[in-house]
């Protein structure tokens, strides 16, 4: 029997304020998705200007993030023509996403979710899904 640990609506609410007051400081409205430890959407949320087109890739790196339990911008490093990684991001339907932006969450060491942003570039997408993570983990510590 496993015994999964997983973010809920109130944990993916944490994630969404801090990506959202990061989006807010650096003036770029996002998409934000939040999915659980299996890449299940648990929330979402298109911040007024955000893009159409990010909607759909701000979901999949969220899945990216929590499923593969790694950074999108790491698959980005390894898949390049000639690397034995290279195609990676045609699998599971074409949602494994590669772009920077989508981080798993971890608490304890486990992956319980991701965080997926889409809208600026891959470094302002990063950041903001890290300033999302940075704020869960200080309300959750307390802080």
């Amino acid at each position: 029997m496993l015994t999964i640990k997983r973010l809920d609506l109130q944990d993916a609410r944490l994630l969404m304020e801090g990506a959202c007051a990061k989006a807010r400081e650096i003036g770029v409205p996002m998409c934000i998705a939040v999915a659980d430890e299996s890449g299940n959407l648990v929330s979402f949320e298109r911040m007024n200007g955000g893009k159409i087109t990010s909607v759909t890739i701000a979901q999949d790196k969220a899945y990216t993030a929590a499923a593969a339990k790694k950074a999108t911008h790491e698959y980005n490093e390894k898949c390049v023509p000639g690397s034995l990684v290279f195609g990676i991001h045609t699998s599971m339907g074409g949602r494994l996403c590669v772009v920077g932006g989508g981080l798993p969450v971890e608490v304890d060491g486990q992956v319980v979710g991701g965080i997926g942003l889409s809208s600026g570039t891959p470094q302002q997408d990063m950041e903001c899904a890290q300033a999302g993570i940075d704020h869960f983990l200080r309300v959750k510590a307390g802080v």
